[in-house]
């Protein structure tokens, strides 16, 4: 039976309660049973991301392999359908999935993320080639973000109802203008959803390759908010955050080859999101005190940089 890593129960039981502590408790034979029915055997220590624990695994004929088993959540459904539809451009091949089991048997690759290769540039570059390669015709049966469109200006007029003076006037309704115009009318194209370098792995088939999909249908350059809002702790240390941000958006267009005009208008729309969330939630890299009030504040700078710039 696998040892469940101490931090990664812990963080479980915390965001998720007695049904996590439930799923905890029954985690080991869940491994045990898939590594028997797919003909594996463990080859190494268990590791772990945001909500599932990723087992290194050996199969029949020696090749090596990972077993993902994920917290049963509906923001984990749709990530063995955009394996299925990538086939491993771009993306790990998906081998055998259980999708009553939240578990995928995939292409095992190496263990260091984008985000330790220095140089913001590249990382930004990598991923939008990535996100590029990523963007094929959506399957029938995956989310579509327009869809959530009117959740998300609902959403967005309740935080500015309720924690007063979060954001300007004007910040909020460009972001509101954004979900109207573009959230509403987005293509049936296959996007990440989550993109950014912690989801861009190392690869011997490739030279990176991405992890960890939502499996959405919308539009690429939505990613490209979603990128820029993952560089906040980066750009803290950035001397000129102006700069800094436009550099990011830049590089990312020309690498991704979207509109930069509308991954701007995401990016804004996605800072806002940030700002209202970190006051409600914090963020998973700070809960409290002084480094969620700064993360706080760089979504608050961000938001109305990318206003200026709308």
């Amino acid at each position: 039976m696998i040892a469940t890593p101490e931090e990664f129960a812990h963080g479980t039981v915390g965001r998720e309660g007695e049904a996590g502590a439930a799923w905890l408790v029954e985690l080991p034979a869940i491994v045990e049973e898939l590594l028997g029915r797919w003909g594996c055997v463990s080859d190494g220590d268990v590791m772990y991301g945001g909500v599932g624990v990723i087992v290194p695994v050996r199969r029949r004929a020696g090749e090596s392999a990972v077993l993902k088993v994920s917290f049963p959540h509906p923001g984990n459904v749709h990530e063995p359908d955009a394996f299925v539809a990538w086939g491993g451009c771009g993306a790990v091949l998906l081998h055998e999935r259980d999708d009553a089991r939240f578990a995928m048997l995939l292409e095992r690759v190496q263990a260091s993320t984008l985000a330790e290769t220095e140089g913001g540039d590249e990382v930004v570059r990598v991923a939008g080639r990535l996100n590029r390669r990523l963007a094929i015709p959506a399957p029938p049966g995956l989310p579509r973000l327009r869809e959530q469109a009117g959740a998300w200006e609902e959403q967005l007029r309740k935080d500015a109802q309720e924690l007063p003076h979060a954001v300007p006037r004007q910040v909020l309704d460009a972001a509101v203008a954004t979900v109207q115009e573009l959230g509403r009318a987005q293509p049936d194209t296959l996007i990440h959803g989550d993109l950014h370098a912690r989801n861009i792995l190392r690869a011997d088939r490739e030279p990176w390759l991405a992890v960890d999909p939502k499996g959405y249908a919308g539009d690429p350059a939505y990613d490209g908010g979603t990128l820029l809002k993952s560089r906040a702790p980066a750009l803290l240390e950035a001397d000129d955050l102006r700069k800094a941000v436009h550099r990011v958006l830049d590089v990312f267009a020309e690498a991704a080859e979207p509109d930069r005009g509308r991954v701007e208008r995401w990016a804004q729309f996605h800072a806002v999101q940030a700002a209202f969330w970190g006051r409600r939630h914090g963020f998973r890299i700070a809960r409290s005190g002084p480094r969620l009030d700064r993360l706080t504040e760089v979504a608050d700078r961000l938001a109305e940089l990318l206003t200026e710039g709308s």
